[in-house]
């Protein structure tokens, strides 16, 4: 039987939906048995939003004040430790996980899986390579932990409706202090999380600039969604990178992705290819990104989009 740790991810208050994702990546591990892990400096609201989710057995809350911000050298030496008797330890494939989950297998000694999209066998993975392009099957030894992170855009969130146990642990090890929380700096612009949205309106170079972006912004507030950008638009210096969507930027599945402006690169299709509709808006009707849209809109954006914005009503 496997017995499988989730890392949770959260930001003190609330669980950040991954962490569901995970759950669900982990429950088609045949036989197995889900605990979840909530680190954090007071857990028992997180821990609480854990237990509920379908398929939980028991969520582990390991509290302490150097937990506040999630530090991945040292939430890693408590993870670690609080693996032992762990066949798997799974981590979401976002920036948290990405941070965290590489420390982890370097403690226990083991090689990491990166980007589950789909299980196997408990220790048969596939994940994608090559930008997308190819899929490749992982296998790892049966006497190994499996430490891996989990491409949450490929997986439902799990149901609701459980009602898991909750349990303190301590982990009884000492915290590293070469590293230290010193700020964080981040614009609040009220709308949802990017990774986590169920619409997207991503806009690319064909912004032309950081101003012309601003009807992507004004579109998106009125439909309540997030904002992406392709990495053109990045370079170019219209929006933050943390808004960039693909290969080298977040890898997201929404229900609604609207690309405007956007060609439809390799490397951006990487990151939206499990999106359940894409709509597309490109003057250029032989813009690679039509293949992959459910619908597509040939025309000047800075026409369409206005209108669009108009017939959303207030």
């Amino acid at each position: 039987m496997s017995k499988i740790l989730i890392v949770a991810e959260h930001d003190g208050a609330r669980l950040n939906p991954s962490t569901s994702k995970c759950i669900s990546c982990a429950s088609q591990i045949g036989g197995s048995t889900i605990d979840v892990l909530v680190l954090a400096a007071d857990g028992s609201a997180v821990a609480s939003q854990a237990a509920e989710i379908a398929g939980v057995g028991k969520v582990l809350v390991a509290e302490n004040a150097a937990n506040v911000e999630p530090l991945a050298a040292v939430l890693a030496p408590q993870v670690a430790k609080l693996a032992a008797g762990y066949t798997h330890v799974f981590g979401p494939s976002t920036t948290f996980g990405k941070d965290l989950m590489p420390r982890v297998a370097a403690l226990l000694g083991v090689g990491q899986v990166s980007d589950i999209m789909a299980v196997e066998g408990s220790h048969s993975f596939k994940r994608p390579i090559y930008a997308g392009n190819a899929v490749l099957t992982v296998e790892v030894p049966a006497d190994a932990v499996v430490v891996a992170t989990v491409r949450v855009a490929s997986f439902a969130a799990a149901a609701q409706g459980g009602n898991a146990a909750i349990e303190k642990v301590d982990p009884g090890v000492s915290l590293p202090a070469h590293t230290r929380f010193v700020s964080r700096s981040s614009a609040a612009t009220g709308r949802p999380d990017l990774q986590s949205a169920a619409r997207v309106v991503a806009g690319g170079r064909a912004l032309g600039s950081a101003d012309g972006f601003k009807i992507i912004y004004a579109l998106a507030d009125k439909m309540g969604a997030a904002v992406g950008a392709s990495r053109a638009a990045v370079d170019a210096g219209y929006v933050a990178n943390d808004l960039q969507v693909g290969q080298t930027g977040k890898i997201i599945a929404p229900e609604l992705y609207l690309a405007i402006g956007i060609s439809g690169a390799i490397q951006h299709m990487t990151g939206i290819k499990d999106a359940r509709t894409i709509v597309a808006i490109n003057k250029d009707g032989e813009a690679p990104i039509f293949e992959a849209a459910d619908i597509g809109l040939v025309g000047d954006l800075f026409a369409i989009v206005p209108e669009l914005e108009k017939q959303l009503g207030s």
